[in-house]
Formats: structure tokens, sequence, C-alpha cells
């Protein structure tokens, strides 16, 4: 199911992970050649992706929401 970002946040290893509307949370990682999320590494490029959307996989399992 299709989420939007609505905000970021840093995990313990500080890797940057998406808030979804959704209440769920998701890795937003940028680990070439695997993921290219250049975008994740600044702040300007995190905010100009708010409001994107992600597949929500969470969503698709019926999880609670994780915030």
């Amino acid at each position: 199911m299709q989420q939007q970002i609505m905000a970021y946040h840093l995990d313990e290893e500080q890797h940057w992970v998406a808030q979804l509307t959704c209440g769920h949370f998701q890795h937003v990682r940028h680990n070439p050649p695997w993921t290219i999320r250049e975008w994740v590494i600044t702040e300007v490029g995190r905010q100009q992706h708010l409001g994107e959307q992600l597949n929500c996989k969470k969503c698709d399992e019926g999880a609670p929401a994780d915030i």
C-alpha cells in the first residue's frame, strides 16, 4: 500500500528512517549499487521528498503502527 513520507529520524545505527502517514517506519538507505537514494544524505534532499509515497509492506500485512 502506498503511504506518504511525513518525517524522518535516525535509528540507533544512524540510518535514516522515513515516518509514514500510516504510522509505520521504513528505512530509506542510500546503499549503492542495490539502492540509489542519494537524496537521503542531505537535509535538503530529505525535505524535497516529504510527501513522496513509498510502498508500505507493513500496511499490506496489517501490522500495528510503529509510533
